[in-house]
């Protein structure tokens, strides 16, 4: 028990200390860097509780080492799968307001109505967004979207790719 546990525990930090910078750049990478780190947590344990066992003869050393290893992991598992479950649904990111961004876009000089605002996640730290821009009769669209673009980037740090804003084939006309 001892030995294998040694040998797992080798490998579980080579692959910990491989994985362990990228965690923050992907949910994938965290996924896996916190299977990793389950198992390294386990190779320890089953080491104390080898040599617990071995001394004191206790059994119930190594379940309630598993135990332990298992709360330890238990909140950092909900938290990733809360952030998987976000990217899948597609829901805006906790720290973006979304009518904020759409009184900011509606703000624009030349905008008079955002409709289909839809902000979420695409990947890991990467948010981008969708919307409709309504544009007064003269005013210079592709100026405007430039102008939108701009403000999602450096006022919430939104991606967003041309194809994402569009002005409606019909311009309003406001007095």
């Amino acid at each position: 028990m001892l030995v294998v546990a040694t040998l797992g525990l080798v490998v579980n930090l080579v692959a910990f200390t491989l994985l362990r910078s990228g965690s923050k750049d992907s949910v994938n990478i965290e996924g896996a860097y916190l299977e990793v780190l389950a198992d390294t947590l386990g190779s320890v344990g089953v080491i104390i509780a080898a040599v617990v066992l071995q001394v004191t003869g206790w059994t119930w050393v190594d379940p309630a080492m598993a135990v332990a290893v298992g709360l330890f992991i238990l909140p950092r598992t909900w938290r990733l799968g809360g952030q998987a479950v976000r990217v899948l649904i597609q829901a805006a990111p906790p720290h973006v307001d979304v009518a904020r961004v759409s009184a900011d876009l509606a703000a624009l000089v030349g905008v008079v109505d955002v409709h289909d605002l839809h902000v979420w996640t695409l990947t890991s730290e990467m948010e981008t967004a969708s919307a409709h821009l309504t544009v007064t009769v003269g005013a210079d669209s592709h100026g405007v979207l430039d102008q939108a673009r701009q403000l999602l980037q450096e006022r919430y740090a939104i991606d967003t790719p041309p194809s994402r804003l569009s002005l409606p084939t019909t311009l309003a006309v406001t007095r």
